[in-house]
C-alpha cells in the first residue's frame, strides 16, 4: 500500500488550499515543487522559470519532485503531495516531443490521484502564477491522459467546497486502502 498520494490537477483549481486542509486535519503535506522552484528563482533572478526557459524549470521540477517524494520516507500516515514526478514528466514530454524521463523508472504513488478540474471563477494569476487559464485547461488535459498512461486511476474532485473535497478524498482512500500507520 503506497501512502503518498497526489493531488494535481489544473493550475488555480484549488490545490494549495485542499492540501493546506489535509494539513490541518493532521496529515503530512509536501508543496507544489512548481512554485518553489518559481519564488527561488525570482529571488536570485534565475532563469528556469516556465515563462523565461520552461524546459530548464520542468527539470527543475522533476529534480525536486523526486527529492519531495524521497525526504518524505519519514513522514507517518497520508502524505499529500501537490503535484507529483508525473506532472514534471508531463510537462518534459510535451515540451521536448516525447523525449520526457521513462515513466516506469519514477518513484510511485498511490494508485488513486486525485485532479482539480479547470474552474474558471476561483482561477487567478499573480506574481508566481503567470499563464492564462487557457494555458492552464491545456495542461490539465495533458495530466488527464498522463497519469492514466503512467498505470494510475484518476478522481476528478467535484468543484465543492475545501472541507467537502477533503472528506471525498479521505473516504475514497479509507475504501480502497487499509490506513498507513
Amino acid at each position: 500500500m503506497n501512502r503518498f498520494v497526489v493531488i494535481s490537477g489544473c493550475s488555480g483549481g484549488g490545490k494549495s488550499t485542499l492540501l493546506r486542509e489535509l494539513g490541518q486535519r493532521g496529515h503530512g503535506v509536501v508543496d507544489e515543487p512548481g512554485r518553489r522552484i518559481v519564488e527561488q528563482e525570482l529571488s536570485r533572478q534565475g532563469s528556469a522559470l516556465p515563462w523565461v526557459d520552461a524546459i530548464a524549470f520542468a527539470h527543475r521540477a522533476l529534480e525536486r519532485a523526486l527529492a519531495d517524494r524521497a525526504a518524505a520516507e519519514h513522514l507517518p500516515g497520508w502524505v499529500f503531495f501537490d503535484r507529483s514526478v508525473i506532472d514534471a514528466a508531463a510537462a518534459l514530454e510535451h515540451l521536448t516531443d516525447g523525449h520526457g524521463p521513462d515513466i516506469d523508472a519514477l518513484p510511485r504513488y498511490h494508485d488513486t490521484v486525485f485532479l482539480t478540474p479547470p474552474w474558471p471563477e476561483i482561477y487567478v494569476t499573480d506574481h508566481e502564477r503567470r499563464h492564462s487559464f487557457d494555458d492552464a485547461v491545456a495542461e490539465y488535459q495533458r495530466l488527464l491522459l498522463a497519469y492514466p498512461v503512467s498505470g494510475y486511476d484518476v478522481s476528478v474532485l467535484d468543484k465543492g467546497t475545501v472541507g467537502q473535497r477533503a472528506d471525498a478524498i479521505l473516504a475514497t482512500l479509507a475504501r480502497s486502502t487499509p490506513a498507513p500507520n
